[in-house]
């Protein structure tokens, strides 16, 4: 079974950058599409961002496009979430998703496991 260990959340003011890691075990990770997403309560959860397992192709929710960045490492079975520019908007529990299968894409319904988050709080 997949694990992902998300880390690198925490506290930061409006304007601010942060950057969220996520380590992957028990998966050949160079052929899995890598995501991140977000959730806070009382609402879905919501695609912020995916990368193909090349790295080639990546993907934003517009909310986050042009601040956000995602990439991975496949030789630390590693993937990241560059935040720049935070608002108050941003705040939310961030997942580190893997793929449902080897080489698929990344629309939200391509992922199928999930690590147990991290907490982003943007203070304005």
């Amino acid at each position: 079974q997949v694990q992902l260990a998300e880390s690198g959340g925490g506290l930061v003011q409006a304007g601010e950058s942060l950057r969220l890691s996520c380590a992957a075990s028990r998966i050949t990770f160079s052929l899995f599409s890598m995501g991140w997403f977000r959730q806070v309560p009382g609402k879905e959860r919501e695609f912020v961002a995916g990368i193909t397992w090349g790295g080639r192709t990546t993907d934003y929710a517009g909310s986050v496009k042009g601040r956000f960045t995602i990439s991975r490492d496949n030789a630390k079975n590693a993937v990241y979430l560059q935040m720049n520019g935070l608002n108050s908007d941003d705040t939310a529990v961030y997942y580190c998703a893997a793929g449902s299968r080897p080489y698929s894409g990344i629309n939200s319904a391509d992922f199928g496991s999930w690590g147990q988050g991290t907490q982003v709080t943007v203070s304005s």
